[in-house]
């Protein structure tokens, strides 16, 4: 990993299938230990089922409410300043409960690869 700063693009912001918008705010080949992703899912939206092989993740709420789910533990309120814990290969998914965007960043170790995204809803 080098130093710098990475400035967020708000443009960059992509849609996903799994019904969540997605901003990588850092993912790179030049920093393998981890990633950075704002994620945005909006009012009344689940996102689909889904897995990562072989990375562990963690949402931080920046925005708005919503109700998680992590392997089979059962569904949980979240607001902004929770973190939920995602074990590498955990079934999860999110609900945006509220009447606003729900935001937060999800960070990966190891960084995020598409190959290691699993969809259970397939």
């Amino acid at each position: 990993m080098k130093a710098s700063v990475r400035k967020m693009d708000a443009a960059a912001e992509f849609a996903t299938a799994e019904r969540c918008y997605i901003n990588e705010l850092s993912n790179s080949g030049d920093d393998e230990a981890a990633s950075i992703a704002r994620a945005r899912v909006p009012p009344g939206v689940t996102t689909r089922w889904h897995r990562l092989d072989g990375i562990a993740e963690r949402y931080v709420v920046v925005e708005g409410r919503g109700s998680v789910e992590v392997g089979d533990v059962p569904a949980r309120e979240v607001a902004p300043g929770d973190v939920v814990l995602i074990p590498p290969g955990c079934r999860q998914r999110i609900t945006n409960t509220g009447g606003a965007d729900l935001v937060f960043l999800a960070i990966c170790t190891p960084r995020f690869r598409a190959e290691a995204y699993v969809d259970l809803e397939a």
